[in-house]
């Protein structure tokens, strides 16, 4: 039976990171790379979204990525999970890098004032440099396959072993996890590059195979939800007391206890409450969910287009710019993937869809 929860989470998880993005890119909190501010307000309250959801979303996405790998290896090889791991996330994040995403890169470089020498440099280089700076929001497909190779050799090593013990895992040793999780943020962390958080990502993905993946404990967890979700916005409250107006996304911050802690109990509680109520299917969660593939990986770009061409210069008011921006988002983003996904070399290479309708799979 597939587990429409575990959809609904993925494509609702989705629609978080595109609203995220918004408010990233007029953040008033001095996040590099972006537009910042264009607001005259001396305390921009809304960029308060952005620390109710950052430390979750994508640890959220890594365990669902976890849960859907063990779905998808029920059913089929390792070889074909390679096979089908390296179509969907490999080639998107490589080859698409040079047929489309560089066009990411050239709006990415633009927004951060690139100009001068490079403008003058070759233009085959300028396209790889373009190329390069397109991997944005890439980076989630690029590290979610390093960590499914590695599970293919942990599943050489464990055969089953582990995960049939994980089957037991009851609410104590839920909340004991946290522990792990915050030690695992604390290693494989690139220095520059935030967003490559190996040991973390690792983490909560595996957490997802070995353990959200048993029926069992998924109904623990949604029996436990009456506890984990006022704890989650407990957390919550106290993060953003703590943390309002600083970097988040960087250290010390994003190894804190409070941040990991944070990111734990709220994944719990999402996963809880859409278990319990929210494991259904209908026309409307059906559409969003088999286009939320395609928005994740185009939504950007509209964002970003609005930012450099009218967010920049700021020539209309900012509430403006912000719906302009969100509206540039969902529409270009959804209008990418019904356009891309029809075109046989590009479907392939820049969404990593092999056939004309690829199998829509929970894995």
């Amino acid at each position: 039976m597939r587990k429409h929860w575990l959809d609904n989470i993925r494509w609702v998880t989705v629609l978080i990171v595109v609203i995220y993005h918004l408010f990233y890119m007029y953040n008033a909190e001095g996040i590099a790379g972006v537009v910042g501010k264009i607001t005259s307000m001396e305390v921009q309250w809304f960029d308060l979204f952005m620390y109710i959801v950052y430390p979750w979303m994508m640890v959220l996405l890594f365990i669902v990525s976890g849960i859907s790998s063990r779905l998808y290896l029920e059913n089929h090889t390792d070889k074909e999970f390679v096979k089908s791991r390296t179509t969907k996330l490999l080639v998107p994040s490589t080859i698409g890098l040079l047929v489309f995403q560089f066009i990411q890169g050239y709006v990415n470089m633009k927004l951060g004032g690139y100009g001068g020498e490079f403008d003058s440099a070759p233009l085959f280089f300028r396209y790889l440099i373009m190329a390069l700076s397109g991997i944005g929001v890439l980076w989630y497909i690029q590290v979610l396959y390093l960590i499914s190779l590695l599970l293919v050799v942990v599943r050489k090593i464990e055969k089953d072993r582990l995960w049939k013990l994980c089957g037991k895992t009851n609410v104590i040793v839920l909340i004991l996890l946290g522990a792990l999780v915050w030690g695992s943020a604390q290693i494989l962390n690139t220095p520059l590059i935030v967003v490559y958080r190996f040991g973390l990502y690792t983490c909560v993905f595996f957490l997802g195979y070995f353990i959200f993946s048993h029926d069992e404990v998924i109904e623990r967890v949604k029996k436990w939800f009456p506890l984990f979700a006022p704890v989650a916005l407990g957390l919550c409250v106290a993060f953003c007391l703590v943390y309002f107006g600083k970097n988040y996304a960087d250290v010390p911050i994003n190894r804190s206890p409070l941040f990991t802690l944070f990111a734990w109990f709220m994944s719990l509680a999402i996963i809880g409450g859409f278990a319990r109520f929210f494991n259904f299917e209908n026309k409307v969660t059906g559409w969003f969910n088999k286009r939320s593939w395609g928005l994740y990986i185009f939504h950007y770009l509209g964002l970003s287009l609005v930012a450099l061409l009218i967010g920049k210069s700021k020539s209309i008011p900012a509430w403006a710019i912000y719906l302009l921006s969100i509206t540039a988002s969902f529409t270009l983003g959804y209008l990418l993937n019904e356009i891309i996904s029809r075109i046989p070399f590009f479907r392939w290479a820049v969404l990593g869809i092999s056939k004309k309708k690829d199998e829509h799979v929970q894995g």
